[in-house]
């Protein structure tokens, strides 16, 4: 496992909006200056619900690519690439389509969930009920240890997980995995005699202690190449190598970016400000949004926790800002555009930048595909190493 290596990724059905800003892209800025991040356009995920607008996908990808750049994602600190032009995605989702229950799939709670708010389309497909395993073979494909999601996404890193259990029990039994184990021990000289204390101390008392200092011990070692690494892993448990690592969910809070009607940011609801809006449509937005429906005129005194502006207060003004709008919409000293200026000048200010550094890409196209076109080259160096274990496992050579 690459403890520090994290895979996250959107998929490219659309403009990006300030949810999707506050709610992922603000945490990919501040993870990448300290994890090897891989950020990915999800276009296969696309195709699960939008198999039938394929228009939007393709229009969308260089689009989304710019916000990410806009926003502050790096690439001389991320990689950015196109999950599609990386065939080991697709490639192991086949191979573990062939291990992995239907019960697993079906008992995901996301599946039901979204057949019923989506009930408009056509989604009885495989593809839209594998979608959680192709996620798991887009984690898996990276070893990547840490995976970035809501609480409502934490079901799907669970079945990565068991899909890796489950693939490490099948194809990771070598015939000489012992020997292999005890010589790759002796590689990591003087530290070997601690791993094995560490590791009799695990499976004779259960000290999870133990454990969790013998893979600090292996992550920390200079001497161990990746198949050596894998078999200790494995070897410390008590089980065969571990061709595919466990990856852990990095829990990321809820976005609380509220949309211009009060409830969540989203395009189904028609309530977003995109990532680049144009002040002029700033404004104009933010002007219309309803308030408290008590405040009929500039006279009557208002309720904050009833006017969805106030929500838009509580993401972007500061203590001082929020006394002053209490006071004055409770007691009828401030109208409700009075209210709604300092929440425009946030949002501009907050956009002013993504404007400056989309610039440079948006006049030169090129430039955004370059980027691109190595991340999807690194990308793929990565995942075809994880395949050559995995295909050599399965007894398909490489």
């Amino acid at each position: 496992m690459f403890a520090n290596r994290i895979l996250s990724g959107m998929r490219p059905t659309g403009s990006l909006h300030l949810g999707h800003y506050h709610g992922v892209i603000k945490n990919w800025v501040e993870l990448q200056t300290r994890h090897d991040c891989y950020f990915m356009v999800a276009d296969w995920h696309a195709l699960t619900t939008n198999y039938d607008e394929v228009a939007i996908i393709e229009k969308s990808i260089w689009e989304m690519v710019i916000d990410w750049l806009a926003s502050g994602v790096d690439p001389e600190q991320a990689t950015i690439f196109i999950q599609s032009k990386v065939p080991q995605h697709a490639e192991l989702h086949l191979a573990l389509s062939m291990v992995t229950p239907l019960g697993w799939l079906e008992r995901v709670p996301t599946y039901k969930d979204q057949m019923d708010k989506l009930n408009h389309k056509d989604l009885a497909t495989y593809g839209f009920l594998g979608y959680p395993l192709l996620q798991a073979a887009d984690i898996l494909v990276y070893k990547a240890g840490l995976v970035p999601v809501g609480e409502d996404q934490v079901p799907h890193i669970e079945l990565t997980r068991e899909v890796a259990r489950r693939f490490n029990n099948l194809y990771g039994r070598e015939p000489n995995f012992e020997e292999l184990a005890r010589a790759a021990v002796k590689k990591i000289g003087k530290a070997g005699k601690q791993f094995e204390q560490l590791r009799t101390r695990y499976l004779q008392d259960g000290d999870g202690e133990a454990l969790l200092a013998a893979r600090e011990l292996l992550a920390a070692s200079q001497n161990l190449g990746n198949s050596d690494r894998e078999r200790l892993q494995g070897y410390l448990e008590n089980k065969g190598k571990i061709i595919l690592p466990e990856s852990e969910a990095l829990l990321t809070a809820a976005s609380k970016m509220p949309g211009l009607d009060g409830n969540k940011m989203s395009k189904s609801y028609k309530n977003t400000i995109t990532m680049r809006e144009t002040p002029e449509a700033v404004s104009k937005k933010i002007r219309a949004m309803p308030t408290d429906p008590a405040r009929v005129r500039r006279t009557d005194a208002g309720n904050p926790d009833k006017c969805p502006v106030w929500q838009l207060h509580e993401v972007y003004s500061s203590d001082d800002t929020k006394q002053w709008v209490k006071a004055g919409c409770t007691s009828a000293g401030i109208g409700c555009l009075d209210c709604k200026q300092p929440v425009i000048e946030a949002v501009v200010r907050e956009q002013q930048p993504m404007f400056e550094r989309a610039e440079k890409y948006l006049a030169n196209p090129n430039l955004v595909k370059e980027i691109v076109f190595e991340g999807c080259h690194k990308a793929e160096l990565v995942a075809r190493e994880t395949m050559k274990e995995v295909r050599e496992a399965m007894g398909l050579g490489y």
